[in-house]
Order: C-alpha cells, then sequence, then structure tokens
C-alpha cells in the first residue's frame, strides 16, 4: 500500500519460501515479478539461515548426479547447521524471560506431579540448570525446523551424514565417506546400511580405513548432548522433573529402567516419527473386483477429504511403456485432438498433446500408430471404470462419459522464475467461485459428471503433481506424486477441487476419465472406437486366410451353438463386471 514494491516482494518471497502451497502468494509473486521497478535481487529470503539453503541446493545437486558441486553444499549445511545449534545453546543460558514461554508448559506439567519449585538455594540452582538443559536438548529441534514450518526434519544430523557419505563415496574421497558412516553409527550402532557401506569403503582403503574415526564435531556434538540428557533422566528420577527426549537415538542404556516406558510414549506421541502406512492390498472388495494386484495406497482420510483415493497396480511398467508409445506416435501424426496449436490452453510455458478414443482407433486403422496400443486403451479405461464404480458406486451403476490421453511437455528455456499452474484449481463437474467457496453446477460446466479418475504413465519429469484445495482454491490439502499405474479416483464435485503444479522438465502424460450415473450422457466414441478396433480386426485374420474357393456354409445347428455360446460368455462378462 505504501508502493514499496521491493520490500513487499521480499516478504512475499520469504512467506512463499515457507508456504509453497499457498496459490495466492504464488499469483502476488507472478505479478511483482511483473512490475517494473521490481529487480530480480529483490526476491530474496529475509528469514531462512544460511545452512538451509546450503542444504536445499546441495540435496538438489545430490538428485542430479553433480557430486562435485554438491559436496561443498553439503558440507556447508553441516557446519552452519552445527553453528546454529551452538548459538542456540548459548542463548539458553541467557535471562529467564527468553525461556518463560517455552517452559510454561512444562513447569504446569511438573507442579501437576508435585515438583512445584518449593525450596531452598540448592533446589533453585538445580531447577535454573535443568531449564538451561533442557532448552539445550530442543535446540536440534530448533535448527532442524524451517522457518515458517511447525515440525522438524526428521533425524536431520544422521541424515545429513548419511548424504555426505554417499557423495564422498561416488566422488572418491573414500576416506571422508568412512568417517561420515562412523558418524551415523554414533547415532544408529545396528544400522546395517552405515554398517555395509563402512566395511565396503574400509576393504577399498585397506589397513588405512581401519585406523579413520569418525568426525571430531559429531564426536563433540553426540557425547556433550548424552551428558546433558544422563543429568535430566538423573533429575527425573530423583527430583520429579520432566523431560521430553527429542531424539529419537538416544540409548536404551542410558535411560533408567524406570522411566523407559514413559520416554517411550512420548517418543511415539511425536508426529514426525509416524512414517506413511504401507500401502495395503485391497482386500476389502476382493470379491466383487477381479483385478489382482491392486493396492489402496492412501484412502480420503490420508488425503484429508471425501471420496477420494489412491490406488496403485493399475498398469504394469510394460503397459505405461505401450501407452507412452502410442502417445508419441500419435503426437508425431499431428493428431492432437480439440487442440490446433502445440500450447497448452491453460498455461503459454507447455505444449499439450490430446488423444481420444475414436481418434486413437482410427489412427491405429490407418497403421499410423499400432493397434496393440490403441486396443490397450480400449481395455485399460473400463478397467478403471469397474475399479471406481467397486469403490465408489457398488450400488449404482457408472458409465465412461468421456476418455482422453492428456500430456504435458515443459517448454525448454521458458521455465526460469515461472509461476503459473499447468492446470488451474477447478472442479469437474460446477463452476467453482473461491471468494464464495460455492460451485455452480450450470453450464459451462459438465453438470453430469460423477467421478473423476487419472491414471499416470510415467514419473521421469519435474513438478505435475496432483493437489487438492478447499473450495477456496487457496488451501491445499493433499499432494499426489504421479507414478506408472497410479489412479487417483474422486468425486467430481465441490469436495474435491484440484489443480496441477508447473511440468517444468520433460514430459507428463496421463489418462484422464470421467463417469456418469446417466446413461443418456455413456461416451458413444468408446463404442465406436471398440467396433472401428474389432472391424480392423476382422479384416486382418481375413487377409491372412489362404486364398482360394469359398467356405462352405456353416451347419444350421453348429451356428446356432456359436451364437448360443457367444450369448452365454457375454451374460457371464456382464454379470461378473
Amino acid at each position: 500500500q505504501l508502493k514499496k514494491r521491493e520490500q513487499a516482494a521480499a516478504a512475499a518471497h520469504t512467506f512463499f519460501m515457507a508456504n509453497p502451497t499457498h496459490l495466492q502468494m504464488r499469483e502476488d509473486m507472478a505479478k511483482y515479478r511483473r512490475m517494473s521497478g521490481v529487480r530480480p535481487q529483490s526476491f530474496r529470503d529475509l528469514e531462512t539461515p544460511p545452512y538451509w539453503t546450503n542444504y536445499d541446493t546441495g540435496l538438489e545437486l545430490l538428485g542430479h548426479q553433480e557430486v562435485g558441486l554438491a559436496l561443498p553444499r553439503l558440507e556447508e549445511a553441516l557446519q552452519g547447521s552445527l553453528a546454529q545449534v551452538e548459538s542456540c545453546r548459548a542463548a539458553c543460558e541467557g535471562p529467564e524471560e527468553q525461556e518463560a514461554e517455552e517452559e510454561e508448559e512444562e513447569e504446569e506439567e511438573e507442579e501437576e506431579e508435585g515438583a512445584g519449585g518449593q525450596g531452598g538455594l540448592y533446589e533453585a540452582i538445580a531447577g535454573r540448570w535443568i531449564r538451561v538443559l533442557r532448552c539445550r536438548q530442543r535446540c536440534v529441534t530448533d535448527v532442524a525446523t524451517r522457518p515458517g514450518r511447525s515440525l522438524p526434519v526428521p533425524d536431520f544430523f544422521p541424515s545429513q551424514l548419511r548424504r555426505l557419505h554417499k557423495a564422498h563415496a561416488q566422488g572418491g574421497n573414500l576416506s571422508r565417506a568412512v568417517e561420515s558412516a562412523l558418524g551415523v553409527l554414533l547415532f544408529y550402532p545396528e544400522d546395517e546400511a552405515a554398517q555395509q557401506a563402512l566395511t565396503q569403503c574400509q576393504a577399498q582403503l585397506g589397513e588405512q580405513g581401519l585406523h579413520l574415526r569418525p568426525r571430531e564435531d559429531i564426536q563433540r556434538f553426540l557425547l556433550r548432548s548424552l551428558g546433558e540428557k544422563r543429568q535430566l533422566f538423573y533429575a527425573m528420577e530423583h527430583l520429579g522433573t520432566h523431560f521430553k527426549d527429542p531424539d529419537p537415538w538416544t540409548p536404551e542404556g542410558l535411560i533408567p529402567e524406570e522411566l523407559r516406558a514413559k520416554l517411550r510414549e512420548d517418543q511415539e506421541q511425536r508426529p514426525w516419527d509416524h512414517e506413511p502406512a504401507e500401502p495395503q492390498p485391497w482386500t476389502h472388495w476382493k470379491d466383487v473386483l477381479p483385478l489382482e494386484g491392486v493396492t489402496l495406497t492412501q484412502d480420503a482420510r490420508q488425503l484429508n477429504g471425501s471420496e477420494r483415493a489412491v490406488l496403485d497396480g493399475l498398469l504394469t511398467p510394460a503397459e505405461c511403456g505401450t501407452l507412452l508409445q502410442l502417445a508419441q506416435d500419435a503426437a508425431g501424426a499431428g493428431a492432437r485432438s480439440g487442440y490446433r496449436g502445440r500450447r497448452s490452453p491453460h498455461t503459454p510455458h507447455e505444449h499439450f498433446e490430446g488423444l481420444t478414443m475414436l481418434k486413437a482407433a482410427q489412427l491405429a486403422q490407418a497403421g499410423t500408430v499400432g493397434s496393440p496400443g490403441a486396443k490397450l486403451l480400449l481395455e485399460v479405461s473400463e478397467r478403471v471404470r469397474i475399479l471406481t464404480q467397486a469403490y465408489f458406486s457398488p450400488e449404482r451403476p457408472l458409465y465412461l462419459s468421456f476418455t482422453h490421453l492428456v500430456c504435458r511437455s515443459a517448454v525448454e528455456g521458458e521455465q526460469e522464475q515461472r509461476m503459473d499452474l499447468s492446470h488451474p484449481v477447478h472442479a469437474d463437474n460446477c463452476v467453482l467461485d473461491p471468494d464464495s467457496g460455492e460451485c455452480w453446477r450450470e453450464p459451462p460446466a459438465y453438470t453430469y459428471r460423477d467421478y473423476s479418475g487419472l491414471l499416470y504413465l510415467n514419473d521421469d519429469f519435474q513438478g505435475g503433481d496432483l493437489f487438492f484445495t478447499q473450495p477456496n482454491a487457496l488451501t491445499v490439502t493433499a499432494q499426489v506424486r504421479p507414478r506408472c499405474g497410479r489412479l487417483v479416483a474422486f468425486s467430481s464435485g465441490v469436495e474435491n477441487p484440484h489443480g496441477v503444479w508447473a511440468v517444468t522438465h520433460g514430459r507428463r502424460c496421463a489418462l484422464a476419465l470421467w463417469h456418469t450415473w446417466a446413461p443418456d450422457h455413456q461416451e458413444q466414441e468408446w463404442a465406436e472406437a471398440k467396433e472401428l478396433l474389432q472391424k480392423s480386426e476382422q479384416e486382418e485374420v481375413a487377409a491372412e486366410e489362404p486364398p482360394g474357393r469359398d467356405p462352405a456354409p456353416e451347419p444350421p445347428r453348429r451356428k446356432a451353438q456359436r451364437v448360443h455360446d457367444r450369448a452365454g460368455k457375454a451374460l457371464r462378462v456382464r454379470e461378473e463386471l
């Protein structure tokens, strides 16, 4: 409002770094970049310490196999985070007022337990020292928590050592790799992966590798931390104080036996220790679903919404490859159905290619694309329909209303500082009004759509994750990473607004399907495509028959039996579906 645009851009950038899914700030950032007087260097982070920048840059470089560039960044991140711990520890010895808010909850708990702080000078000194120790133990959690976030990066220092070991080993510096692996084993002596990595490096180094020791900075950090924990456990046992150990690597032997159950309960309640549940085989509908190997990876509760699910195993890698080849061949033939240009209708930074069911069948008949790909497209769409009906609507039949094989490709050279989305937030059967949170089920929306599905074919691209929001189109509630054979299915209404993050590198392909309860809106192209492919198959069979006289007419009784068998088979398939 004061027209101080550079300061506004810096504040917006700082907020966005801690809240990268906030769509309104993303749009504001894009506006700032277009304003005159706002320089690129105006977009600076006002809060994040340098070690986080080095940490993120190092991980990105390591992911791109640029080990030589990643190593100094990872080293600086570790040194910087250790230095930040030292600064935090020093602040713990400051005036009591600095710690008052942090200690309030713990002191209340102690009073409830009977350690109300009554006593003389020695008790006051002990109480002060215990508060300093507890503050120091919290420093690792504080340093491992990004600005603006509420939870720390789990196992912050051991995970950094693991990555340093990997980088040094790939870079050929086996001595430093051994030091990092030994550092991991200081935290977790029974870690089999670290033991195996250490053994491999020592075998290559020979006698020299047996005399190496863990990094001195990690040894110093760990021994000091364990010494402080020992004092805090003593105070818990003999003075009735309270301490929630923030570290999962504390040796059990250090904890007095009568305190272990309590501390184990505290650790189980820490939200950052809860790993996502392993995908479970989808056995609840096993009797009605003739699809083997499908797993329910996330249900509506895990996706923070209603009538949404993530299922894996619908396609094999070979099937994904066949459909990707179909999309590639169709694109080469210029068969972008419904889109005249190469640019996406949603963003100028991507190419968009779409292939309908009927177009695929027509191209297969013309020999432009392979018929196996077109047939698989037809089969897979029915596979998804059966699955969606069994999961969401077992008592009411669903019909395919539209099927679209879609690929989005990043335009090279146009991704720098990009802020828009690959597909803006929307609902599939109503016109979403983010300001009011309403969704108007009226044209131009496809009001007859009841359930939507996205079946992914690949994951070798950057960006492009699907995300769900609240009806305000700003608050992201869940995010799903595409992978081969993964289906995201959900109801098409206001309860499931969704969008797609920008595809910044590579090509993202998926099969988009919409289902309806209304038979009148059943996809006619599906039946036409099936008929066309069957006709092509019959022509191929006829072409393979040897030339000669016309075949004898089929006896009436045999013909009647064949028709009866075919009708019975069709009836059984219909009942099974």
